[in-house]
């Protein structure tokens, strides 16, 4: 999987001296310094930046395995002795139907809904975007605005004044404290009110590591503009 990727970056990059594609194809030669030649899974490795994220993101992260409806819901043979393959080199493993997965889309939600109870299986979806999440190390935030809540995706580990960051890197510079209530905690409470009534509102300074689902509203010092002269 990974040889056919980089020899095509190489013949673009390298031969073709094209300097646009070049970092691509350096940052695979590290992919496969660590996976081939160290023998250890990207999966598993904490340091990737957020450049080499993207490339990760855009050719290995998880295997989906493309079959038959009913191939997947009577967990047909070929499926085990490709799971048993794929756990030899450790990136997860997720049988799919494309097929399904295209008739979902179809359908309004009520009738996707019936089908899947009907056809006893479910959409694969969720647990392949899971899937690529843990296997890159991400998870995301909420922040809220006066028509929309939106959805700001960061490294595991990252601190709140570079979760900001994603924002508006000028927010980083004149961040205050964040202040966080748990996904879990707002719907539980079912309002922002009465997490703060329940003592879960919490105010977090510099140091704070960004949770997975965290509800955030930043508090920032706006860059002062140069004046004009």
């Amino acid at each position: 999987m990974m040889r056919p990727i980089i020899d095509k970056l190489e013949k673009v990059a390298v031969r073709g001296r094209d300097k646009n594609l070049k970092p691509e194809y350096d940052r695979m030669c590290k992919v496969k310094s660590w996976e081939i030649d160290q023998k250890k899974s990207v999966h598993f490795y904490h340091d990737w930046n957020d450049k080499e994220i993207e490339v990760l993101n855009k050719h290995i992260f998880v295997f989906k395995t493309n079959g038959l409806l009913d191939d997947i819901r009577k967990k047909s043979k070929w499926l085990i002795k490709i799971k048993e393959w794929v756990d030899m080199y450790d990136p997860p493993s997720i049988p799919f139907s494309g097929a399904l997965e295209l008739k979902l889309q179809e359908l309004s939600a009520e009738e996707r809904q019936k089908y899947l109870e009907v056809s006893m299986t479910g959409s694969a979806l969720p647990k392949i975007i899971e899937a690529a999440f843990a296997a890159l190390h991400l998870e995301y935030f909420f922040t809220v605005g006066p028509n929309e809540v939106p959805v700001w995706t960061i490294r595991r580990g990252t601190k709140a004044p570079q979760a900001v960051r994603k924002i508006h890197a000028d927010f980083e510079k004149g961040f205050i404290m964040a202040e966080v209530m748990k996904d879990e905690d707002f719907k539980e409470a079912v309002s922002e009110n009465a997490v703060k009534a329940a003592g879960k509102y919490t105010q977090q300074g510099t140091d704070y590591i960004v949770g997975d689902r965290d509800i955030i509203f930043f508090l920032f010092n706006t860059p002062q503009q140069p004046k004009k002269k």
